[in-house]
């Protein structure tokens, strides 16, 4: 799909320092690679024996950091650390993993104080395996491993219900769907990825439905099944948002589905606000959201500000999308017709193209309104002329298209068919009017609905609100503290 974007939970900085201090050593100088991959095998132990979901976190987190210095025989090695020889992970894992001709293992050159060693058996290892040997199948291009080693891992995971778990089978989802749409077989995982929601959902793994709800959105919108990706959102479980990549994801679904849905308010409610959490490095992804954006403010007949074109690391992907913008503003048909004929490549990589085809009517209305401002009576033919009808009875068109804006109200005229005219009537004044008022109204809903996400997003200490004090005991837990700071005062003084 042209939009994917990977959006990583947080960019993590030097992964050396960051090993290092998982674990609670001192940060041996020129670690290698297979010695940091045995740190973060400690640091996921640890999480499974103490279930401590957030070190499973950070480990996955610093494993992408060191993404891009895995090799064939860095993660060889690791598999003959971490996995028994005997078991069935470390046959199909090291039969997946190319065989490097003319080099050896790894050697730990850093030479650590203490020789690290984990226990074999944790389900949480062998699952790390799996999502460490498809990561580096996907980054080598090797597409076909990739898919045996994803279906695998898939299969593994259908047998275990840990909650020190779900982490790690998120990022496996996230791959396996991954792995498919770069071949193009997205289709074929669909029955399987509704059957691990569901089991997501008996296992009550929050997680793992925002993830596979995510997934399961983007391959139907693949395929652009926008009703059986509307049916699915609005019968999934409700459940809190855990993870904010995976809600802004979700918000930006939403938004197409809307979009296409006609529901143009709606729309960009959702994809302003999933561009506005979309994490900063996550630049793709929020160019994305900005597009989809700028063509749903267009249909509702909103020009956005030029400012939303000159974002930092945006200006070049919204060029196309800045001048259909000032074609839209002008209200010119043949300058719309020019861009969309300019850009359609980008368009139509964008899935855009359909949408701008609807903006083709809220072009002719912006002329019309322009014309009906600068004209008190104005003849239908120069009317078809300034809009630039290239229909076989302008005349005709251009009747039905004032009679429709002045019924819709986009325009304040009448018609005079016995001339062929259109008679504008006097602009009154706006203030005098209710725009104003809703304008006004639509900014203070704005900020009070951000105010009540703050409010939501807040974290309080469990039970605080059963723990209320009252002011008599307030009264008395502060004069018991005064009491023993005042003999605590008096022993200081004996002593001196």
């Amino acid at each position: 799909m042209p939009e994917d974007v990977e959006m990583n939970d947080s960019q993590a900085p030097a992964a050396a320092a960051s090993v290092s201090a998982a674990v609670g050593d001192a940060p041996a100088p020129a670690q290698s690679t297979l010695q940091h991959l045995k740190e973060i095998a400690s640091v996921i132990e640890a999480g499974s024996l103490s279930k401590e979901v957030r070190r499973i976190s950070r480990a996955v987190r610093l494993t992408i950091a060191l993404r891009r210095r895995l090799a064939a025989r860095d993660i060889a090695a690791f598999l003959a650390f971490a996995l028994p020889p005997s078991s069935d992970a470390f046959a199909r894992l090291s039969a997946l993993v190319p065989k490097e001709d003319g080099s050896e293992m790894d050697v730990d050159t850093a030479a650590p104080t203490a020789q690290l060693s984990i226990k074999h058996g944790l389900p949480e290892i062998e699952i790390y395996c799996y999502l460490l040997v498809l990561i580096f199948l996907i980054d080598n291009k090797k597409y076909d491993e990739a898919k045996t080693c994803a279906s695998t891992s898939i299969a593994r995971l259908k047998s275990l219900n840990r909650r020190t778990v779900d982490v790690l089978a998120s990022r496996l989802y996230s791959y396996y769907s991954y792995v498919h749409e770069l071949t193009n077989t997205l289709a074929e995982i669909r029955g399987t990825l509704l059957a691990l929601h569901r089991m997501a959902t008996l296992h009550h793994d929050e997680l793992g439905q925002e993830t596979l709800l995510n997934l399961l959105l983007r391959n139907y919108l693949h395929y652009n099944l926008y009703d059986q990706a509307e049916k699915l959102r609005s019968k999934a479980p409700r459940f809190e948002a855990h993870s904010n990549q995976q809600f802004c994801r979700y918000l930006f679904y939403l938004g197409k589905i809307r979009t296409i849905q006609l529901e143009y308010t709606d729309a960009k409610e959702s994809l302003l606000q999933a561009a506005r959490k979309a994490p900063s490095t996550a630049r793709g992804f929020r160019i994305q959201c900005n597009k989809w954006a700028i063509i749903v403010r267009l249909l509702l007949g909103e020009i956005p500000e030029r400012t939303v074109f000159m974002q930092k690391g945006m200006k070049a992907a919204l060029t196309p999308y800045f001048e259909l913008t000032n074609a839209v503003r002008v209200g010119d048909l043949e300058l719309f017709r020019s861009v969309a004929d300019k850009f359609s490549s980008t368009f139509s990589a964008d899935r855009t193209r359909n949408l701008i085809v609807r903006l083709r009517h809220n072009v002719i209305r912006t002329g019309l309104r322009n014309i009906s401002i600068s004209y008190s009576r104005i003849s239908l033919a120069d009317i078809a002329k300034k809009l630039r009808l290239d229909s076989e009875n302008p005349v005709a068109d251009a009747e039905s298209i004032v009679a429709k804006a002045i019924r819709d109200g986009a325009i304040d005229a009448t018609l005079d068919h016995a001339n062929g005219w259109m008679v504008s009537k006097e602009t009154g004044d706006v203030y005098s009017t209710n725009e104003p008022q809703i304008a006004f109204n639509s900014r203070i809903a704005f900020c009070l609905n951000m105010h009540n996400e703050a409010v939501k997003a807040l974290r309080f200490p469990p039970n605080s609100h059963k723990e209320k004090e009252s002011a008599e005991k307030r009264r008395e837990r502060l004069q018991q503290e005064e009491e023993l700071a005042k003999h605590m005062a008096e022993e200081d003084d004996d002593d001196f």
